[in-house]
């Protein structure tokens, strides 16, 4: 029997330092049979040249070069438009892919379809963040442990507004540079909102999720992420595309009361971020008035872990 083809589709963005490691490593699977699309989001460095010395001549590899910038949705949007395979994973251009990432993630795929008989279903590997100064983050994938697999809306609560399900492991969260899943699952969803240059993979996961999709993951570690800066990940564009994200699904937010809420947590990570603590302590206090059970209780399940992750980070 054929192995199913496998498109991975890594998208680029002045990556000149990383994006051979990232190629290398896609076409190193030992999946036997592969496509690798790399899109290029009209680079200002060597990133498209790096890219097309590491494909040389294989028939497996191509590049794909944006004659303008579109972003990380944009350029995944032309992966999905592009891809023949039946199965798609991506790769973000500082990813380093393990050998048997894509056979892991197309076996928990299959194996999860016939246990189930899901339909639509997000395969997750796990894999692990080096920073710059060696501090390693682990990155449990989504559904990697438990009985029960996260699926349908309460994975779009947890998303948007952090509310756990007991017994659900929710991991690294969803990831799109983790992620493997039929052709046909994306085009359920119309593919990435090419709207947002941050949380798209959010945005995806959440539209999935109100579909009733599944959220599977691999107990595996199968991916590498080297950690680098870029103008898309600055505390401006995370505010602006989570706020975006509470208007365009304003209407089922409201269904469940917590629209204001969705809205506002992401005012409350900014002033964090930007160590403007009078007004953090301003909004999180309005945010416990209004919701004096959620508030403190989100506060209190990642702040902890998420200062300690700083310091680790920042090398203190």
């Amino acid at each position: 029997m054929t192995a199913p083809l496998v498109t991975i589709g890594i998208t680029c963005f002045n990556a000149e330092d990383t994006i051979r490691r990232a190629v290398r490593s896609a076409l190193s699977q030992d999946w036997p049979n592969f496509e690798v699309i790399v899109v290029d989001d009209a680079s200002t460095d060597g990133s498209a040249a790096a890219t097309q010395v590491e494909i040389g001549n294989s028939p497996a590899a191509r590049l794909v070069r944006h004659p303008e910038n579109r972003g990380p949705a944009g350029s995944r949007n032309s992966i999905l438009a592009r891809a023949r395979g039946e199965f798609i994973a991506f790769m973000d251009d500082d990813d380093e892919a393990l050998p048997g990432r894509i056979g892991a993630q197309v076996g928990a795929l299959h194996t999860y379809e016939e246990r189930t008989g899901a339909q639509l279903i997000s395969c997750h590997a796990s894999g692990r963040r080096v920073y710059a100064n060696g501090y390693t983050l682990d990155l449990p994938a989504i559904g990697s442990r438990g009985v029960e697999m996260p699926n349908g809306s309460a994975v779009a609560d947890y998303l948007l507004f952090h509310r756990r399900r007991p017994g659900w492991f929710y991991g690294g969260g969803t990831p799109t540079c983790s992620l493997l899943a039929r052709r046909a699952t994306f085009a359920a969803v119309g593919g990435f909102d090419q709207r947002l240059r941050r949380v798209e993979d959010a945005d995806l996961a959440i539209r999935l999720a109100l579909k009733g999709a599944h959220f599977i993951g691999t107990c595996e570690y199968l991916f590498v992420q080297y950690a680098t800066d870029a103008p898309d990940k600055s505390p401006e564009r995370n505010l602006d595309s989570e706020r975006y994200l509470a208007e365009k699904y304003r209407r089922y937010l409201e269904s469940v009361d917590r629209y204001e809420y969705a809205k506002r947590w992401p005012r409350l990570r900014y002033w964090h971020f930007k160590g403007d603590y009078r007004r953090f302590f301003t909004e999180l206090a309005g945010l416990i008035v209004r919701y004096p059970l959620a508030a403190p209780s989100h506060l209190l399940s990642t702040g902890p872990r998420r200062l300690i992750h700083e310091r680790r980070m920042n090398g203190s």
